[in-house]
């Protein structure tokens, strides 16, 4: 731990395993419930492992618990730390970052400043991983934070999902607006907004198409540039690898992760989808 400084996001932002612990990004678990249990995301529950549940009963989500943010407080200041940067999910996405808000200001043993990524997986992910990498190299969380907010400012995030079944049933968009793409097979390409919340970039019938125009948008903000990229994926490892091949052909990609959607958030989108975010270089 750098400066007495910690890092610490919640489960949503899809970051490997290898970058948590090489920056000590400590994670609060998001929640999953499933048939009376109760599971924390990526503790308990592996990522594959929230699609059989899927095919026998819909689990629902949950925030985290307050018991679950102190455990990790405890644990930071028993470990010497003494500020926190809180990074979280969209607060327009999930009431985390609120809940996050609150305990915050009860917590008395460490400073804990809360900062909104206004995404989610890896769009949340990558300003966090920055923020981190700031942090480990002996900035300030005011160093991280504006990392954080570049990143932000050129980071492209889009996403196709096979069907909007989950969607629909999760309340993400409107139900008649769900019923209408699912019987006419309108895909949309889902883009996270300035605001955090979701808005359609393109829409097309099919779901190679919706793909195609994906890779478009990416070609379009990111061609010839120097880029970080993140290939997103639910239980489709082998098309995220391609189109992370893709976004090579068009890019200089210094940097790449094919890493799977959090349970939590494979709930909102089922098998299938594929995703890509990008950020420029600092």
């Amino acid at each position: 731990m750098k400066n007495n400084i910690a890092v610490v996001t919640d489960t949503a932002c899809d970051i490997p395993d290898s970058l948590i612990e090489e920056y000590d990004i400590r994670l609060v678990p998001l929640r999953v419930l499933w048939k009376g249990k109760d599971f924390r995301d990526r503790v308990e529950l592996p990522g594959a492992d929230v699609f059989n549940m899927m095919d026998e009963e819909i689990p629902k989500t949950s925030l985290p618990t307050q018991e679950d943010f102190q455990s990790v407080m405890d644990r930071l200041a028993d470990d010497g730390a003494e500020r926190v940067l809180f990074m979280t999910v969209s607060s327009n996405l999930s009431g985390t970052n609120n809940a996050v808000r609150i305990w915050a200001e009860e917590y008395a043993r460490l400073k804990i400043t809360v900062y909104d990524t206004r995404s989610l997986s890896m769009g949340q992910g990558a300003p966090v991983l920055e923020a981190a990498r700031v942090i480990h190299n002996g900035g300030s969380i005011e160093d991280a934070i504006k990392r954080a907010d570049d990143v932000r400012r050129t980071e492209g995030a889009y996403y196709v999902v096979r069907t909007l079944e989950y969607l629909k049933k999760g309340g993400r968009i409107g139900v008649i607006e769900g019923t209408l793409g699912t019987l006419l097979q309108i895909r949309p390409v889902i883009t996270v907004d300035d605001a955090g919340l979701f808005r359609a970039a393109a829409k097309t019938k099919g779901f190679k198409r919706a793909v195609s125009l994906m890779v478009g948008e990416i070609r379009e903000k990111f061609a010839g540039k120097r880029i970080h990229l993140s290939a997103i994926h639910c239980e489709n490892m082998e098309g995220a690898e391609q189109l992370a091949e893709e976004v090579r052909s068009f890019a200089d990609v210094v940097e790449c992760f094919v890493t799977q959607l959090c349970p939590t958030m494979s709930i909102h989108t089922g098998r299938g989808l594929l995703g890509l975010i990008a950020y420029e270089m600092a």
